[in-house]
């Protein structure tokens, strides 16, 4: 069993409470690292470190400051293997997704990194004569990251390089169920030269580092992904100081699948998106709409690929198209909501049970004569469970889509355009996916509206989360 360390001001440490809490293998139920139990005072230190830094931080260009996010862009690909290996062991991902995020992670320090000569202000025509107005974005000072456990390493780009080449320092609190892919990345910044207190990480439950972290006043945003409850709790924790948060939090993503859809490109689509990451990913297909006039055979499709997928522990069955929820709690969550969808008249189609007695699995389901008052077409299940209803006409399908209280993804299956462009009208969504899977691109913008979340991540619109803007007015005096 390993010990993890956290990292301030530039120094691997524990915390000043002596306490640990441990982290589980999802697969085998088994513990396999502990981490330090911070503590307010450990939030303060590296709050205080953060601080300090970003004044020297800022002042350097921008085009340095993105050479060290280059290294450590080529430190993750140095150390692939390890990544991919924590990050199957302790969230429970597939060799191919767990492949994945360490890529898309170093190559999104890469991407940040070229925003380096592109933070661009404005000149302003003024009203009086003699005036010049300036329009610059600059940094909002110390960021802190609080990252979700479904994503993991890849949060830790998404927020922390997106911070650094904007010229903020961040603190960074990784998932107390997944804390050890960032614990090692800290050795890759250590290793880079990274000047001391830009990057600290602090581990620990949320309730205690988290909260502590959104409710300094000396923290220029704060910005969260999770559920809906967490981002409540950070929005009133930064309430009193008025602090920025950017808050992605959860979906109930609707999938419209039309009379006229290609049906084999639409049941793959929505197998991917929503048994990848055993179906823990916010925009993931979460209840599908479907045609009476296709319902039987795209039914058909669904049952018989869903009943296809390989279940098993990542590290042994290298194949697995699906590996374990990351913990019990997740585990009888999952299991209530089909149990209940079942009591409230949802027929069961596959699925629908744990899957053996050691680690959190449970089994790909379909769930069909799904009504749109059932709690399983509302609650956001984040398991691989598959809601189906039927629709009569697409006003009542986008009608059903919106009757959410989440706004982050929904899709579209039809090869009618004109189809296609009245959905993507209408729907209230942050994203919609035409004739393709759930999965956004670093360069977008992942956003959405209500329960979902506010502001957002990716591209130019997400590094602008950790900019202030700042007008000056000179005067000429001639």
């Amino acid at each position: 069993m390993k010990d993890l360390k956290m990292y301030i001001n530039g120094r691997f440490c524990e915390s000043r409470s002596g306490e640990w809490i441990d982290v589980i293998n999802p697969s085998t139920e088994e513990v396999v690292s502990r981490q330090p139990s911070g503590t307010v005072a450990d939030v303060e230190e590296a709050i205080a470190a953060a601080e300090k830094a970003q004044v020297e931080w800022a002042k350097i260009p921008a085009c340095e400051r993105a050479q060290y996010l280059k290294k450590m862009a080529q430190g993750i690909r140095d150390n692939f293997d390890k990544f991919q290996e924590i990050l199957v062991r302790e969230q429970g991902k597939t060799q191919a997704l767990a492949a994945t995020e360490v890529g898309v992670t170093a190559e999104y320090f890469d991407y940040m990194a070229s925003f380096a000569r592109h933070i661009e202000g404005e000149i302003i025509q003024s009203d009086n004569r003699g005036e010049t107005m300036l329009l610059e974005k600059v940094p909002c000072g110390v960021a802190a990251g609080i990252l979700p456990w479904n994503f993991p390493f890849f949060l830790i780009a998404r927020k922390a390089a997106a911070a650094m080449i904007a010229g903020c320092t961040i603190v960074l609190k990784p998932s107390q169920l997944t804390p050890e892919n960032c614990c090692e990345f800290c050795k890759i910044v250590d290793e880079s030269g990274l000047p001391a207190g830009v990057f600290n990480v602090v581990t620990g439950r949320g309730s205690v580092v988290g909260n502590a972290m959104a409710a300094s006043p000396k923290i220029g945003i704060v910005s969260l992904t999770g559920s809906v409850e967490a981002g409540v709790k950070i929005m009133e924790a930064a309430a009193p100081n008025i602090t920025k948060v950017s808050l992605e939090l959860g979906g109930k993503a609707p999938v419209i699948v039309c009379a006229d859809a290609d049906l084999e490109l639409a049941a793959q689509a929505v197998l991917d998106s929503r048994i990848g990451n055993s179906g823990q990913i916010c925009n993931q297909a979460e209840r599908v709409y479907v045609a009476k006039e296709v319902k039987t055979a795209f039914t058909d499709l669904i049952v018989e690929k869903f009943k296809a997928v390989k279940v098993g522990d990542p590290a042994v069955m290298k194949d697995a198209d699906m590996g374990p929820l990351v913990e019990r709690r997740a585990l009888q969550s999952v299991s209530a909501k089909v149990d209940n969808a079942i009591r409230q008249g949802a027929k069961l189609l596959c699925g629908g049970h744990r899957i053996g007695d050691k680690g959190f699995f449970f089994e790909p389901t379909v769930l069909d004569n799904c009504r749109q008052d059932m709690d399983i077409i509302h609650e956001e299940t984040f398991g691989p469970v598959l809601p189906l209803v039927e629709f009569d006409g697409l006003d009542q399908a986008i009608e059903w889509a919106n009757d959410t209280e989440y706004g982050l993804a929904s899709s579209v299956f039809t090869k009618d355009l004109d189809t296609a462009a009245r959905v993507c009208r209408e729907l209230k969504f942050g994203e919609t996916y035409i004739n393709r899977f759930h999965f956004e691109a670093i360069q977008g913008f992942h956003a959405g509206v209500k329960k979902s979340g506010i502001g957002g991540a990716d591209g130019k619109h997400g590094l602008e989360e950790y900019l202030n803007t700042h007008v000056i007015y000179y005067q000429s005096r001639y």
